[in-house]
């Protein structure tokens, strides 16, 4: 055994208890026991953290296991390898001898080497005549050998911290993509709840996140975004409740017995009414106000023209959305700001008077949809409109039939904005691939 004796280390170095320690139990390896020396180097690579050492020192680590002969490490074969610091640097990818010296000081600190120094500091063997190495000075691996089962077990822990963390990771973008959309479907089915409230605490456990979070860090926002998660789907389970006791009153008037339903007069003549009307001469307030109920009676839903099932178009009460959500929807609207960008609902309100004049929408029908919608609504309808100019034969017809619909709360802009969010999706992942 090349290890039955402390040595102390050679020039101004001075001796540590840590030296001391560590020889001592280099001189304490079983005579049997053997590892594999590449195991021990990739299990070192993951261990490091815990370790105290850099990718830098393991570098020469695995510059002076190459000179070790064998790839199984034992007692038998001896320890000890003797390269000169030239033939490190060579073999560390062209590491200076001054940044190799204070790695090697590094790995001995951490309890990896063990110096074995000559009487006059060089490192060299020498052998028998049949070419046995009789006695080596330089740095021996038998604190590696030793040290085989713990350094396995720092690996093993690293390894499952990192699984433990890159799970929370996980669960966290699971739980930020969930929430967000959840709150939108909220706001987009008029749950009732203060969800603006609800988005607010939401970001405010997101951005508390540093940049760089410790596993401990990860795991208190999972257990607060858990509780949140459940609470805001507890909420839409008891608005779909309700809504199935409650039933939906067009779906029930489809079941509605009219003996009148054939009747000629009642059935053809407001239809009659609305074929016969032009685009630019609003129809009779008491003639509007007849059809619907005309209309109601012997068909309920009057079906979708120009396109309007390309804009998913509902029959639900018409309400108003954040102008952030309606730009997401309609870029295309932006362009025609009179600013060159839209900032406010006045920029949007602008951008559509425009819009308006380019897509042959009659004054008559503007105004009569700004009547019934309102002002943000009509500027909302005609930039979607605008998305998808190309699919709607006539928008003066198309933007005339939505201000009927809307009359007969027949319309809602919801479903048109997220059909329009969706194709815009799909369109931006189709040019990414």
């Amino acid at each position: 055994m090349e290890a039955e004796y402390v040595t102390t280390p050679f020039g101004r170095r001075s001796m540590t208890l840590g030296m001391l320690l560590a020889q001592k139990r280099a001189c304490n390896v079983e005579p049997t026991k053997s590892a594999d020396k590449w195991k021990i180097y990739r299990a070192l690579c993951e261990a490091k953290p815990l370790l105290g050492i850099t990718d830098r020192a393991l570098a020469v680590l695995n510059a002076l296991l190459s000179f070790y002969p064998k790839n199984e490490l034992s007692d038998e074969a001896g320890l000890v390898v003797f390269p000169s610091n030239a033939q490190l640097s060579l073999r560390a990818h062209g590491m200076a001898e001054q940044t190799i010296r204070r790695h090697l000081a590094a790995l001995i600190d951490a309890g990896l080497l063990v110096r074995r120094d000559s009487p006059n500091g060089k490192r060299y063997a020498r052998r028998s005549r049949a070419g046995d190495v009789n006695e080596a000075y330089g740095f021996s691996l038998a604190p590696l050998l030793h040290r085989s089962e713990e350094i396995e077990h720092l690996a093993a822990a690293v390894v499952a911290e990192r699984l433990h963390t890159q799970g929370l990771r996980e669960r966290i973008s699971l739980y930020r993509r969930d929430i967000t959309k959840l709150i939108q479907t909220a706001l987009i089915e008029q749950v009732d709840g203060d969800w603006e409230a609800a988005h607010s605490s939401f970001r405010d456990l997101i951005e508390s996140l540093p940049r760089s979070p410790s596993t401990a860090e990860l795991e208190a926002l999972l257990q607060k975004l858990g509780p949140l998660h459940g609470e805001i789907v507890n909420r839409l389970e008891k608005h779909v409740k309700a809504i199935e006791l409650g039933g939906n009153p067009y779906q029930n008037e489809r079941h509605i017995q009219n003996s009148d339903s054939e009747s000629s007069t009642e059935s053809e003549a407001p239809q009659a009414a609305r074929t016969n009307e032009p685009d630019t001469q609003p129809q009779p307030a008491s003639t509007r106000a007849a059809a619907p109920t005309a209309v109601r009676q012997t068909r309920p839903q009057m079906p979708p023209r120009h396109g309007s099932e390309s804009l998913g178009v509902a029959c639900t009460e018409l309400k108003s959305f954040p102008l952030d959500l309606v730009l997401r929807a309609c870029p295309e609207i932006a362009a025609y700001s009179p600013a060159g960008q839209i900032n406010g609902w006045r920029d949007l309100l602008a951008a559509s008077v425009i819009v308006k004049s380019m897509l042959d929408i009659s004054p008559t029908a503007h105004q009569e949809a700004c009547t019934v919608m309102g002002l943000e609504n009509t500027a909302t309808v005609i930039a979607c409109i605008l998305q998808r100019a190309s699919h709607i034969k006539s928008a003066g017809a198309y933007l005339r039939d939505l201000t009927r619909r809307t009359q007969r709360g027949e319309f809602a802009i919801g479903p048109m904005l997220m059909s329009l969010l969706r194709a815009n999706a799909a369109s931006a992942t189709q040019k990414v691939a």
